[in-house]
């Protein structure tokens, strides 16, 4: 929200200075992003009239001047603009005058005719354009010899808002005044709205088909008006500081008025009507051009102004070009309406532009406002383009509920930590226009129209603590001490898994939650994502349900910029629905590793990461549980290389090689590999047990087995650990061998298997049964016991 100080004080003028009311405004809760003079710095510039014109004689192009600068003779400025003739009254520099840029007026020669000064034009004085080609064309009543700034108020001071969502109330000048009425307890005068006398008996029929959408829609005629009037100066100069281009007279007394008052208005050429104004839900495939020269097609999730032909604007967004005042315009239908913002909300992302209406209405306009607004514009209209005005036509929807909430002076000390005298709330919530009145434990305050954030009695203490100053608050009562609690002993500290992670190599990277839907697709082969109402984006459609994606898209980028070694890792949730419905989401780890396993260098061969790498870094992620690694199947992984990861008989992850398909669709040289962990488990590790050492020795026995190709490993030692007693303390393989000796198809694995006892020396009586249970069980798993 972009104004001008000197606007503002025509509702309130507090006794501060520009700075003063930039800090004020900030620390109560209205962020001043940035403020700035009318006009950039310059000097020595003043109101002149030219007096006579006369050819250069040796320039076709220039003029020889003499003006009066109020100096009191006639000074001689040559000229080249084309639009300068007696009489009129311009900006004059003269001698000494410094402009913007640090250019310096001088007297000097211009093709041999002395010129002592010049006349300039909006640029030259770094002024808005007024679209005039040539000199800046003062009034006539200007008064000659008078300083420009001072004349055009050029040091006005521009303030621009950064306003929160919940302020909707505060996107106008009146909104802003009001806040700085309660905050310096300065007067606060409105704009008065003045009843239109009636001369006209026609009438705009309007219909409200939406009434869910819509609450409030009311139509004024006004006829025989001149659509060729010229927007009035001091309203001009009102809408450019505000930040907004003048346009024509009848389009800046819409905006004038949403600026003043808070009330988005549209503005209708009545003869391109077609019967009553309906306020409807669009039917999917209609279109409408618009004003912005854009031509959309309308979703039935929008809300639309319609007549008996057809659509005439986006409702709170864009009015359509067909319908659209212009210079020939002798009839107009003024509309003003009140739209629920969640109707309005999102629609600027769903058709790809925005506007400073559909700004406020999604984010809540006073349901009260619109009568204010018809007849504060149609004072605007008869006083600058006449015309006669008709009734007022009315139609209503569902209007939101009024709200009391009440606030306790107790829990107003014991949140605020200062006791505030009854008398000063009461007199702060007057001011905000908060309606107190007073009950046994403090007040109940009824929500004004305008406010739609006041809901709890937590917002009311928000409000009586920033009007009272946040500053104001002594220190001590803000201050507290936090004790931090010890981390349970079967949880890992979060900090330790980013170590582990970065000592491995890995750099961390944060990627967007919303993905593409290919990505879905591709990755978690999830045909079904959880979809976004109103994406930023297309490529932003879903959630995410895998990591995958958005490490891949890392990847990407980093070939792009020649780096071919890669290694990534991202701590990240993604989202899912599980078999009631309902919206879950995890935490995970994901990372991907790319390129050699080493950097480039003589001591090493290069050789390309392979998952046995890969399995090596999730086994240090998991030290502290006991898992094993089951060939699976995954969309995102090559067939033959992917693990699902088991702990306790549950997957928590997977890890593999990319599918050789996808490498192709994104476009990779090699393949990557990956893993994804649910973080809970990677920071949930086991309660530590105490044990003392037995002071016996252990005792080896190595066994080699013949088995199948078919038969892991894994299901080998599972059957051995099965079967092991308390005095096996370690099994483990320590060779795998194929070859002569071992039939086709068969492999032998070497298995190292350690026993001890804690009380006796073990003796091949208490060792051999041992070692043939062990035997037995691996017999019944499909190996045989080797030679």
């Amino acid at each position: 929200m972009q104004f001008p100080y000197s606007w503002l004080k025509t509702q309130a003028n507090p006794d501060l200075s520009a700075d003063k009311l930039e800090h004020l405004l900030t620390m109560a809760g209205l962020e001043v992003e940035e403020i700035d003079t009318a006009a950039p710095a310059f000097s020595g510039v003043v109101v002149a009239e030219v007096k006579s014109v006369e050819k250069h004689p040796d320039a076709d192009r220039l003029n020889v001047t003499q003006v009066d600068a109020g100096t009191g003779e006639l000074v001689q400025i040559v000229c080249g603009a084309p639009n300068v003739k007696p009489g009129i009254k311009v900006p004059c520099s003269l001698p000494g005058a410094v402009l913007p840029g640090n250019f310096k007026i001088k007297p000097t020669k211009m093709r041999g005719v002395p010129s002592n000064g010049m006349l300039c034009s909006t640029n030259e004085l770094g002024l808005p354009d007024d679209g005039v080609d040539g000199l800046h064309i003062l009034p006539e009543d200007a008064p000659v010899g008078t300083n420009i700034r001072e004349y055009l108020d050029l040091d006005d001071t521009l303030f621009t808002l950064k306003i929160t969502p919940n302020r909707a109330d505060c996107l106008s000048v009146k909104g802003i005044a009001r806040e700085v009425s309660a905050l310096t307890q300065c007067a606060f005068t409105p704009v008065e709205i003045q009843t239109a006398s009636i001369g006209s008996e026609k009438k705009q029929a309007v219909r409200i088909d939406a009434p869910a959408d819509c609450g409030r829609f009311i139509s004024r005629v006004i006829e025989n008006v001149n659509a060729k009037a010229v927007t009035p100066d001091w309203m001009k100069q009102r809408l450019e500081r505000s930040g907004i281009r003048s346009i024509s007279a009848l389009v800046d007394i819409g905006n004038y008025v949403m600026l003043e008052i808070g009330q988005p208005m549209h503005v209708f050429d009545a003869d391109k009507l077609s019967g009553s104004l309906i306020v409807r839900r669009a039917q999917n495939g209609e279109t409408l051009a618009c004003l912005n020269e854009k031509t959309v097609t309308l979703a039935d999730n929008t809300l639309v102004v319609a007549d008996e032909k057809g659509v005439l604007s986006l409702a709170g967004l864009m009015g359509g070009e067909a319908s659209a005042v212009s210079d020939g315009t002798q009839n107009i239908v003024l509309e003003a309406a009140w739209f629920a913002p969640e109707i309005i909300a999102g629609k600027s992302r769903q058709y790809g532009f925005g506007s400073d209406s559909s700004f406020r209405f999604e984010r809540g306009v006073d349901y009260r406002l619109q009568a204010d607004a018809i007849e504060r514009a149609t004072e605007l209209v008869l006083q600058i383009c006449g015309g006669a005005a008709g009734e007022m036509v009315e139609a209503q929807g569902k209007l939101p509920e009024v709200k009391q909430v009440e606030l306790r002076l107790g829990r107003l000390k014991t949140v605020l930590g200062v006791e505030i005298p009854a008398e000063q709330v009461e007199i702060i919530l007057q001011h905000l226009g908060l309606q107190p009145e007073k009950t046994e434990e403090g007040f109940r305050v009824t929500a004004p129209s305008f406010r739609f954030d006041i809901e709890i009695e937590a917002d009311l203490i928000e409000e009586i603590g920033r009007v009272y100053g946040y500053e104001n608050i002594p220190d001590d009562y803000t201050s507290g001490r936090l004790k931090m609690l010890a981390l349970p002993e079967t949880k890992r500290p979060r900090f330790a898994v980013y170590n582990e992670m970065a000592a491995r190599g890995y750099r961390e990277v944060v990627s967007y939650a919303f993905v593409d839907e290919q990505w879905e697709q591709d990755f978690a082969a999830n045909t079904h994502p959880i979809r976004l109402q109103n994406p930023l984006a297309a490529q932003y459609a879903v959630m995410r349900s895998t990591l995958i994606g958005g490490l891949v898209e890392v990847l990407q980028n980093n070939l792009n910029r020649k780096q071919n070694r890669v290694r990534v890792f991202e701590i990240a949730r993604v989202f899912s629905k599980d078999s009631a419905a309902q919206f879950v989401q995890n935490e995970r780890i994901g990372g991907l590793w790319y390129g050699s396993v080493l950097p480039e260098q003589w001591g090493e061969k290069t050789r390309n990461v392979d998952f046995y790498d890969m399995k090596a870094d999730v086994e240090s992620l998991l030290k502290n549980k006991e898992v094993s690694f089951v060939k699976t199947e995954h969309p995102a992984l090559h067939p033959g290389r992917a693990a699902n990861i088991v702990s306790d008989g549950r997957v928590i992850g997977f890890v593999g090689e990319l599918h050789p398909k996808w490498l192709q669709k994104y476009d990779l040289p090699q393949a990557p590999l990956v893993f994804e962990i649910d973080m809970d488990e990677v920071l949930g590790r086991k309660k530590t047990r105490y044990q003392s050492v037995s002071k016996f020795q252990p005792a080896r026995r190595d066994l080699a087995f013949v088995m199948p190709e078919a038969v892991t490993h894994d299901d080998l030692l599972n059957a051995l650990k099965a079967a092991a007693n308390k005095l096996v303390q370690e099994i483990s393989v320590f060779d795998v061998y194929r070859g002569t000796g071992v039939p086709e198809g068969m492999k032998s694995v070497a298995v190292k298997i350690i026993l001890q006892d804690m009380e006796n020396t073990l003796t091949d009586e208490v060792i051999e049964p041992v070692i043939g249970k062990l035997i037995d069980a691996a017999t019944a798993a499909g190996a045989q016991l080797r030679g």
